[in-house]
């Protein structure tokens, strides 16, 4: 999939840092999110996949490839990495959470 991505951003001339790559991600990350709570009516009903949501994750997968692309990060290698993490902290103490707690500030 990465490989895709990175020949779409070759052929369309589409090059750009990896600080506007972060950027359209999150913007992306952000327009699911809003695609996900009106669907659920704000968290009134249970999730339903849409037309829509399924438009946006596929915004956000291709934005996400396209950030490993302008960072030099292989997608595949980085997610095996992260699965073996969180399959040791499962087998280590039952959660995948890394344990860090966020202070809440007053």
């Amino acid at each position: 999939m990465q490989q895709s991505v990175k020949n779409f951003i070759k052929t369309y001339q589409l090059q750009t840092d990896a600080q506007t790559r972060y950027i359209d991600l999150v913007s992306e990350v952000g327009e699911l999110g809003k695609e996900i709570v009106k669907s659920t009516e704000y968290g009134k009903k249970p999730y339903a996949p849409t037309p829509s949501a399924t438009d946006e994750l596929g915004d956000c997968l291709f934005s996400l490839f396209a950030l490993c692309c302008e960072m030099d990060v292989d997608a595949q290698a980085a997610l095996e990495q992260a699965l073996a993490k969180y399959e040791r902290r499962f087998v280590q103490k039952g959660d995948v959470g890394s344990g860090e707690q966020l202070e809440a500030h007053q």
